[in-house]
């Protein structure tokens, strides 16, 4: 049997998922198959003759000049400035980007990478947050690998979960680095508008935030933690529901920043003064709500340039893959938090 094999007959030989077969025969950016499993499938490549480069190398003759783009949600801001970056650097070489938007559809994210998969994209790059939700991110990986066994070339924004190129943004460290700073502005009483419960990046970035309240000898209230979407509708929601608790609070950190857009909405209609009454941070410094008022404390992304990295990750074929890039954030302290007299 040679020529036709596939990595879906190596995984099926091997009795193993295609993610698994992948891994071993790849490697993988955080997951290590154990060495007998590994052992199982190189013998069951080895007695089916399977050649992973020349399969890869036959599949990518037949390939478009498209790369296919999945992300969550094209209205938010966040999605748009990655998606700007990859449009831009695709087009310094000649590709076109087909875009599709999940609206955060379980299971969307795998039905468009198939899409992309059976219309022979060249590339695929998936941008958004994984869940809780281990059996859609086997899923995803698998379909992720099968693109890749028949010669196309993926790339996640994400947490490193896929075995694929990973940009990976350092959410925990930036919601840290933001806590201790709002520390030394002289603010204690905080709450969190934590975003989605069962998303990682926002789970990520709560957590950053609370071991830098503990770590200044603080303590961030249960109650002070309040979850709701990762939208402007989102934060005023979560705003309200904190406020209606009539909480000991003077600094809110919203883990985004249209949930922080949202929250300032509602401290305004509820007779609030900003930043008086209420210190207000965010999180990704996007571009497009800069001219808030008063002008938004967070931590900046450079998200363009993510997109823009993602589609030359791709598009190396020198280097061993896959690979991780981890990208840090940066505090910008801006005035929705003033500095508390001493």
């Amino acid at each position: 049997m040679t020529g036709s094999v596939t990595l879906h007959d190596v995984a099926r030989r091997a009795g193993v998922s295609l993610a698994t077969a992948s891994r071993a025969l790849n490697g993988s950016a955080n997951r290590v198959v154990g060495e007998a499993l590994r052992e199982r499938v190189l013998r069951a490549a080895a007695e089916l003759r399977y050649s992973p480069n020349a399969h890869a190398q036959a599949m990518a003759r037949r390939r478009t000049r498209i790369i296919g783009l999945s992300l969550h949600d094209i209205a938010d801001p966040y999605f748009s400035a990655v998606a700007a970056g990859v449009m831009r650097e695709a087009e310094t070489h000649g590709l076109l980007v087909t875009m599709a938007s999940t609206g955060h559809r379980p299971g969307a994210e795998t039905d468009y990478v198939g899409a992309f998969r059976r219309h022979w994209a060249t590339v695929v790059i998936v941008v958004g947050s994984r869940t809780d939700d281990r059996a859609a991110t086997d899923r995803l990986a698998e379909e992720l690998a099968a693109f890749e066994a028949e010669g196309g070339r993926a790339v996640a924004v994400s947490q490193p979960r896929l075995p694929v190129d990973t940009i990976s943004i350092d959410n925990r460290a930036g919601a840290r680095d933001l806590g201790h700073t709002l520390h030394d502005l002289g603010h204690r009483r905080f709450a969190v508008l934590a975003g989605p419960a069962d998303l990682l990046t926002a789970a990520e970035r709560v957590d950053g935030f609370r071991e830098a309240v503990a770590h200044r000898g603080g303590r961030l209230a249960p109650e002070h933690v309040v979850p709701g979407p990762f939208t402007r509708d989102g934060g005023y929601a979560a705003m309200q529901r904190l406020l209606d608790e009539e909480p000991d609070v003077s600094c809110v950190f919203a883990v985004n920043d249209v949930m922080a857009v949202g929250a300032m909405a509602a401290l305004r209609d509820r007779g609030v003064d900003l930043p008086a009454g209420m210190a207000v941070a965010g999180f990704d410094d996007i571009a497009t709500l800069r001219d808030v008022s008063p002008a938004l404390t967070t931590v900046r992304i450079p998200l363009e340039e993510i997109g823009a990295l993602a589609v030359r990750l791709a598009l190396d074929e020198g280097a061993d893959r896959p690979r991780l890039r981890r990208v840090a954030g940066e505090v910008v302290v801006r005035a929705s938090t003033p500095r508390l007299p001493a």
